[in-house]
Parts: C-alpha cells; sequence; structure tokens
C-alpha cells in the first residue's frame, strides 16, 4: 500500500506501507544504531515518536521473544529504507512485519532514509504522519498541532508496585518506562528490587527501608511531570540515589539545575563519551531527546558527550548521588560501560567514587 511521512514542515515522503496499515502521528526522530531494531521497537523511552533508522536494511535477523526490553512496542511508527521479507538467523520467530502487524504499529519503507535523517539534523526534530491516503492541507495541519506526548510517563510506567528477590543491597527503583536490561543487570548482581510507579510518593518508597534508590529512563521531557519532580526532591539526602538518562534529568531538576531540548536527540548504539572517573573514552547506548544544559550547584561532572560536549553524568559527593546521560545496559549496543552498575552499587553502599 502506497504512503506517505509528512511532516510539520510541509516535507513529503513516498514510500510503501507494512505492518499495521494505519495512520499514525508521533515526533520523528533517527536512530543510528546498525542493529538492535527489536530492542528499539521495546523501548519505553521512543513512547510517542516515529523512528526511523539510518541503517538501510532491517529485519534480517527477525524478532524472537526473548530480546524485548518490554511487554509491548512503544514506538508510534517504524521507518526504514528496506525492510527484510526473509530473515534468516536462528532465533527468529516472527518477521519485523508481523511483529508491527500483531503490535498495531504501521511501519514506512522505500524512502530515501539518508535524506530525511538529513532534513531532521538540519531542521530539528520534528512532528509528522505516516498517512495512508490523501489528506489535506488543513488535516495535516489539525492533526499534527492535535499531537502530544506530555502523558508519556504515565503509559509507560508500571501500573503496580512488584519486587524481585535476591540477596545483596535491596534497590528501590522508580519505574519511568525502565528498560529490562536495567533490572537484569542489578538482579545479576544480586540485588533486591522494588520496582515502583512513577507517580508514587516519596514517604511510600522510603516505607520499604531501601539500601538506594535508583531511577529509571523514560520517555519524553521531564518537566511534563513537575509532581514526579517533587517527590525526587523529597528523597534527596534520604537515601543514596542513582539514575539513567531521564531519571538523570530528574534528579538535576530536583538539585537545582536545568535541562532543555535536543535539536535532534541522541538515537543510537555509537555515542562517545569522555569518563573522567578512568579517564578513558567508552562507546555507548544513547536515546533522550532532552540533556542537562546547567549542572545543579555542587554537583560534579564526571561524564560528557564527545558529539556536543552535553553532560553525560554528574555526582554529589555529599548527598550520595550519581547519575549518567546514557545507557550502560546497552540493548542495544555496546557493553563497554556496564561496570556502571557496579558503580551505583557502590554509591548504593555508602562509597565514593
Amino acid at each position: 500500500m502506497n504512503a506517505q511521512l509528512i511532516l510539520e514542515n510541509g516535507k513529503i515522503f513516498e514510500g510503501t506501507a507494512f505492518g499495521y496499515l494505519k495512520e499514525s502521528i508521533g515526533e520523528v526522530v533517527f536512530n543510528t544504531g546498525m542493529t538492535g531494531y527489536q530492542e528499539i521497537l521495546t523501548d519505553p523511552s521512543y513512547y510517542g515518536q516515529i523512528v526511523v533508522m539510518t541503517y538501510p536494511l532491517v529485519g534480517n535477523y527477525g524478532i524472537n521473544l526473548d530480546d524485548m526490553e518490554s511487554k509491548k512496542a512503544s514506538v508510534k511508527g517504524f521507518i526504514t529504507r528496506e525492510k527484510s521479507d526473509f530473515p534468516n538467523n536462528f532465533r527468529c520467530e516472527l518477521t519485523l512485519d508481523g511483529y508491527l502487524k500483531a503490535q498495531k504499529i504501521i511501519g514506512l519503507e522505500g524512502i530515501d532514509t539518508r535524506s530525511l535523517t538529513k532534513v531532521l539534523r538540519n531542521h530539528g526534530t520534528m512532528r509528522g504522519i505516516i498517512a495512508v491516503r490523501k489528506l489535506s492541507p488543513s488535516q495535516i495541519k489539525m492533526k499534527l498541532s492535535q499531537f502530544a506526548n506530555h502523558q508519556a510517563v504515565s503509559e509507560v510506567t508500571t501500573k503496580e508496585q512488584y519486587t524481585i528477590d535476591g540477596t545483596g543491597i535491596h534497590i528501590a527503583i522508580l519505574d519511568c518506562g525502565i528498560k529490562q536490561n536495567i533490572v537484569r543487570e542489578f538482579a545479576k548482581r544480586g540485588c533486591k528490587l522494588t520496582i515502583f510507579p512513577a507517580f508514587t510518593s516519596a514517604e511510600n518508597i522510603l516505607s520499604v527501608n531501601p539500601d538506594g534508590i535508583f531511577i529509571s529512563n523514560g520517555p519524553a521531557d521531564p518537566k511534563d511531570i513537575p509532581n514526579v519532580i517533587n517527590e525526587v526532591e523529597k528523597l534527596i539526602g534520604k537515601k543514596p540515589i542513582t539514575a539513567i538518562c531521564l531519571g538523570h534529568q530528574l534528579l538535576s531538576l530536583a538539585t537545582g539545575g536545568n535541562t532543555a531540548k535536543l535539536k535532534f536527540g541522541h538515537h543510537g548504539s555509537n555515542h562517545p563519551i569522555k569518563d573522567f572517573i578512568s579517564n578513558r573514552v567508552y562507546i555507548t547506548s544513547q536515546n533522550h531527546n532532552y540533556h542537562v544544559d546547567t549542572l545543579p550547584d555542587g554537583a560534579t561532572l564526571t561524564h560528557t558527550n564527545l558529539n556536543d560536549n552535553t553532560v553525560a553524568g554528574m555526582y554529589f559527593k555529599d548527598l550520595n548521588i550519581y547519575s549518567v546521560q546514557f545507557h550502560p545496559e546497552a540493548a542495544p549496543g555496546p557493553t563497554d560501560t556496564d561496570h556502571i552498575f557496579d558503580e551505583f552499587i557502590n554509591v548504593m553502599q555508602g562509597g565514593k567514587l
């Protein structure tokens, strides 16, 4: 079926629809990873977004049921130069097309994804529609103006508190859209985990008397959830706190820093960061549209993004707070920085970086 990607700046890309053949609206971003499309599709941080893969062939190793990062796909649409209709891998259980159909997500192939990526780099992230019928200019304007992603965290957070037993330290996790590999990394280290919905009060989190608190990744603008920021502020100084991505941004806002939107975000598994703790450079997996543009007073810069020199990590020595703006759990991506989880645990045990 013929379809179009219509961007809010008026640019139109003609292609062929696949997956679930129903119009979708979202924020269009590009991902520079060469693999890992299944983890990208199921990463809750992509909620509300139409993801463009810059690598030209996607779906060649299919989809399996073991590598999901959440219970369902979170993207609003998926765009590739070419999808593979005949995946070949011993772990393959579904085709990309079949999986998107089951998840009710539209795909678009056959467009020049390099050209689209250049548009997004030049003009910045923008809203778009994947349309399967002709839309008038007034319809396009109305549909784009109605799109908002302010409730993203409430859509992806766990609905109920739950516990994963372990013999190590007890970590309370504030789930703002957590990837399952973060849970796996803590569990692999023997931690007992109590996972809370994002909008849980500080009092309820502290009631389980954890050794430390972890604030997860998640979608959209941290300033859209001021009530979560207020509760995080109440946790400061009560327990050691660590965080990744959205959690890092929330911690910054709760301690007096500021966040801002990036022009086109960081999305991919090949982002270099400088680690000032080890004085080494690592390649990291990243997925965020917002960043900390003003460090809070008292925070030490621990990591920086070498592509644009944005803040990639911070540490409060006196408060036992440590957070990063990248994904040490990878999935997808390199595992160069999985030692961060050991550093998190050390901080939550009262140690210092």
